[in-house]
């Protein structure tokens, strides 16, 4: 205790006061105002030297609080019982113990991610490549007997291996977007042409599953400032990810909608939809909607890119869903003169 210097100087003037009062009543007489001042002056030094008791007790206890949550119990919180400007500071210390927590409870989100996220690239992985292996084994040992089966056997290996390829090309994209090494390009176009001009490569598809179009997009510019090849393939995503989860409801739709500051371009089908327990995780990576479904339907990875371009180009992405009657998937840009306006 004695360490600490004000404490210590507290201590020395009360000393002073009292040699001082001992030598006065040596040699002098005491008046009433003397007497008054004497009391005054020690009346101080106590408050002073209480205060600074008070004080130094609360560092020991925020002290103490600080060290418990250094040790991970970040649900601590100091109490306020001092000044206002020692209860700043005591708020600002459980705003940081309160962010500190939010990391703590987002790491050990992420890391939980991470983990399922490892098995699931294994998984996906591991069992076409143990198919392939399986077929090229079948080649060498001569077990086709035809050469129609021979070439049924070079086609499963080939969509199985092209299959292979689109995981781990969006693996390494998924990393290059965590990484920040994507570098998009921002520039002004239309939005409503973009949308077009996309839908146009899905229509050899669409007829083939037998799905109707349903197109809602205005003649008008609807202009933006993004990245266009990035959009682009976020449009593809959703598209693909209608096309393939939807195609029961054989009618795709896709609207171009805008309110005061954004254009919201929304895809839609009237397939099985999305358990209401799951529409939280479809931008999840490597989630997919029926568990049981192989590589073959899709890698797992379209949305949760496609999530990751909108956010990159500040926008913002969602999902609604009533199974067999419409399950939405939305993203949504700021106009033009909003954007400009919000930087300047």
């Amino acid at each position: 205790m004695l360490t600490d210097k004000k404490l210590l100087l507290l201590i020395l003037q009360c000393a002073a006061i009292a040699a001082l009062l001992f030598i006065y009543m040596k040699t002098a007489s005491f008046g009433v105002f003397s007497t008054m001042l004497f009391i005054f002056l020690f009346a101080v030094t106590a408050l002073l030297f209480t205060m600074r008791l008070r004080f130094i007790d609360r560092l020991k206890l925020i002290e103490t609080e600080l060290k418990r949550v250094a040790d991970g119990n970040l649900r601590r919180r100091l109490l306020a019982k001092g000044g206002q400007p020692f209860n700043e500071i005591i708020f600002s210390i459980n705003e940081l113990i309160e962010q500190l927590e939010k990391v703590q409870i987002n790491a050990a989100k992420s890391e939980a991610a991470r983990k399922r996220l490892l098995s699931n690239i294994s998984h996906d992985i591991r069992t076409p490549l143990t198919s392939i292996i399986g077929y090229v084994d079948a080649l060498k040992d001569g077990v086709a007997s035809s050469e129609e089966e021979k070439q049924e056997y070079l086609n499963i290996l080939s969509k199985k291996s092209n299959s292979l390829k689109q995981l781990i090309d969006e693996i390494f994209n998924m990393a290059k977007l965590d990484a920040n090494e994507v570098q998009l390009k921002t520039e002004f176009f239309d939005l409503a042409e973009v949308a077009r001009e996309t839908l146009i490569d899905f229509l050899p598809e669409l007829k083939k599953h037998d799905i109707d179009l349903n197109v809602q997009i205005p003649e008008k510019k609807c202009s933006v400032i993004a990245d266009r090849l990035s959009l682009i393939r976020v449009i593809e995503n959703i598209v693909r990810n209608g096309i393939h989860y939807g195609k029961e409801g054989k009618v795709l739709g896709i609207e171009l909608t805008e309110s005061e500051h954004e254009y919201q371009l929304l895809i839609w089908d009237q397939g099985p939809g999305i358990p209401e327990n799951d529409i939280e995780n479809v931008f999840d990576r490597m989630y997919r909607r029926d568990r049981s479904r192989s590589l073959d339907d899709g890698s797992g990875l379209g949305l949760a890119i496609a999530k990751s371009l909108v956010e990159k180009n500040r926008g913002r992405i969602w999902a609604q869903s009533v199974p067999w009657e419409k399950t939405t998937f939305g993203f949504s840009l700021p106009k033009q003169n909003h954007l400009q306006s919000f930087k300047n």
